[in-house]
């Protein structure tokens, strides 16, 4: 059931402090929190409550928690500890008075996250709408736009045959003494010392015992597998609850480390991809292919994202264009006049190719497109900035849901905070204006 309209009494109470009474007001937060159009977002995402039930928790809240985790980079559990010690987290959540104990629970968050699902991109369109209203951003900063690709990395350790198959044991023996199946045999104390010992011959370059070391983990991950296969046998409940995690586990124990073809990279997160960027550092990464687009100049506040999506399956960057451009033209409500991308997108299936440019090409590139064309690699500071202060450095979230969550939330948080340095340094400027205006000036000394 929808949650009931938040309303604020503005009168005082002798037992609680009023949050206006003890911030003040002209905080870059409290702005912020005024321009948001808080009645759109909840009047967007209404056809995602049942008719009946209980009143859900209200939109300013959550949507509001949501904003300040990805603007300053914290956690789930980090974010509601924060509000309960500072005010303007309270006030930017639609709170009266000052509460001293978190209203809700914390996996509130994970089940709105789910819940929201492909509404994620309201948040973005509403991100750039404040960043417009505030003079942060310009129309016409819309027309020209910069698109790239990064990898956002998935947590999860790297990916070795020796770690795998322990992962696979471990995971297979927990969900059977869960399922109360009975096992012959659990192999974990076996298992954790072959996987030790596997690593620690592959570090010292005794690759015969290293195999060998995987020769028992395979062996006994096989072993494992046919026997709950044996014990579950006729039991059709069972029998649904094992077939994934059996699969995945006779994948992994069947893959080889340099097979062609797709490979499990984790048992517990099998959407993982490995993704090679051709870097020194690290050649590999292992997540999903993200598509940012941002704007090519720099607007008044800033480079900001206009648009953020997952690419699962990692596909080839020129045979995504088309579908990006055409999602971010109706995002912002304005046609992209040229597009500015690196030399991953030759051969692209853009709707219109002469207005896309590559970077190195030469012809049709003179005056003020050969200018715009130099700002293309300014998209790679915005993307640092993406994973070093938001959430695009590492995801935390559960399946493709949670990537995709991930990618447009990290892009949220990042306009957001280019915001409210945009608003901090109006503030600035009208409170040196005030100065200037109402200083007092001593009187001139008359000459002697």
């Amino acid at each position: 059931m929808r949650p009931k309209k938040h309303e604020t009494t503005g009168s005082a109470d002798l037992f609680r402090a009023r949050l206006d009474q003890i911030i003040n007001m002209r905080h870059e937060l409290v702005q912020l929190a005024g321009k948001i159009d808080w009645e759109f977002i909840d009047g967007e995402i209404a056809p995602l409550y049942s008719d009946s039930g209980r009143p859900g928790i209200a939109t300013q809240f959550v949507i509001g928690l949501f904003l300040l985790k990805h603007i300053y980079g914290l956690s789930d559990e980090g974010v509601c500890e924060r509000w309960v010690h500072d005010p303007y987290f309270q006030h930017f959540t639609g709170e009266e008075f000052f509460r001293h104990e978190f209203p809700h629970e914390r996996s509130d968050l994970s089940h709105w996250r789910k819940r929201l699902g492909g509404k994620l991109e309201i948040l973005l369109a509403e991100s750039l709408r404040v960043a417009h209203e505030s003079g942060a951003l310009r129309t016409k900063d819309l027309a020209r736009v910069t698109v790239d690709t990064t990898v956002q990395p998935k947590d999860i350790t790297f990916p070795t045959d020796a770690k795998l198959l322990h992962a696979a044991i471990k995971g297979l023996t927990r969900l059977a003494r869960k399922r109360g199946v009975r096992l012959r045999q659990s192999y974990v104390r076996i298992a954790k010392r072959a996987a030790m010992m596997a690593g620690r011959y592959a570090h010292a370059k005794q690759f015969n015992r290293h195999r060998r070391q995987l020769r028992i983990l395979r062996t006994r991950l096989g072993r494992l597998i046919r026997d709950i296969r044996r014990k579950i046998a006729g039991n059709a409940e069972l029998e649904a609850v094992f077939a994934w995690p059996l699969s995945r586990a006779d994948q992994i124990r069947s893959q080889q480390q340099r097979q062609r073809g797709w490979k499990l990279y984790s048992f517990h997160a099998p959407e993982v991809e490995c993704i090679g960027r051709g870097k020194a550092s690290a050649p590999y990464e292992f997540g999903v292919k993200a598509s940012v687009v941002t704007t090519n100049a720099r607007a008044p506040g800033g480079q900001f994202v206009l648009h953020a999506r997952t690419l699962p399956g990692n596909p080839y960057d020129g045979h995504t264009l088309g579908a990006v451009i055409e999602a971010t033209e109706r995002l912002t409500g304005r046609e992209i006049e040229r597009a500015y991308v690196d030399k991953g997108y030759r051969g692209h299936h853009a709707p219109n190719p002469r207005r896309v440019f590559i970077s190195g090409q030469k012809r049709g590139v003179f005056g003020r497109i050969k200018r715009e064309l130099t700002r293309r690699s300014a998209i790679e500071a915005v993307i640092g900035h993406m994973k070093a202060e938001g959430h695009l450095g590492r995801c935390y979230l559960k399946g493709r849901a949670g990537d995709a969550a991930n990618v447009i939330l990290s892009a949220v948080g990042y306009n957001l905070r280019l915001v409210l340095a945009w608003l901090r340094i109006i503030l600035r400027v009208i409170l040196l204006a005030l100065l200037q205006i109402f200083t007092i000036r001593p009187a001139l000394k008359p000459a002697s």
